[in-house]
C-alpha cells in the first residue's frame, strides 16, 4: 500500500515546483485575486457579483490541479490549452465588465468599489494569462505548408 505522508509530500513537492512555473503562478495569482474580489463582493450590499469570482476561482484552482498533476498529458480526450485559453479570455471579459459596473454604479459602498477595482486587476491578469497562451498556441502550431498540386 502507498504511504499517506509520502504521497502528500509528493503533492506538495508537485505544488511548490509548479507554483515556482510561469504558468503555474499566473493560476495562483488568479485563485489569490478570486478571492479577494469574493470576500469584497460578498462584504457589499450587492452580493450577486460574487457569482464571477466564484467560477473563475473553481476554473482556476481546476486548471492549477490538472496541469500540476499533468492530468492533461492522461487525459486527452480535451484540447486543455485550448479550454485554457477560452477560460482566461471569458474570465478577462466578465471581470472587466462586472468591475466596470461595480466601479461605476458602487457609489457609497466601499466594498464594492474594492471588489471592482480588484477585479479590473483580475481582468488585466486574465487577460494576460489569455495573451501567455496565445503565444504558447503559436508556438507550438506546425508552420509545415502542404503542397496541393504534385506537378505544375
Amino acid at each position: 500500500m502507498a504511504d499517506p505522508a509520502n504521497s502528500a509530500a509528493s503533492c506538495m513537492e508537485k505544488f511548490k515546483s509548479y507554483a515556482k512555473t510561469q504558468k503555474g503562478f499566473i493560476l495562483v495569482s488568479e485563485i489569490v485575486i478570486s478571492l479577494i474580489i469574493l470576500i469584497c463582493y460578498a462584504a457589499s450590499r450587492y452580493g450577486g457579483y460574487s457569482a464571477v469570482a466564484i467560477c473563475e476561482m473553481v476554473f482556476a484552482i481546476v486548471f492549477f490541479v490538472i496541469f500540476m498533476m499533468e492530468l492533461d498529458k492522461q487525459i486527452q480526450v480535451v484540447n486543455w490549452v485550448w479550454s485554457d485559453l477560452f477560460r482566461a479570455g471569458i474570465g478577462a471579459i466578465l471581470y472587466i465588465i462586472t468591475s466596470l459596473i461595480c466601479v461605476i454604479g458602487g457609489s457609497g459602498d466601499g466594498a464594492r468599489i474594492a471588489g471592482g477595482v480588484f477585479g479590473l486587476i483580475a481582468g488585466l491578469l486574465f487577460a494576460y494569462d489569455t495573451y501567455t497562451i496565445f503565444l504558447q498556441i503559436k508556438s507550438t502550431r506546425q508552420h509545415t505548408a502542404a503542397s496541393t498540386h504534385d506537378g505544375v
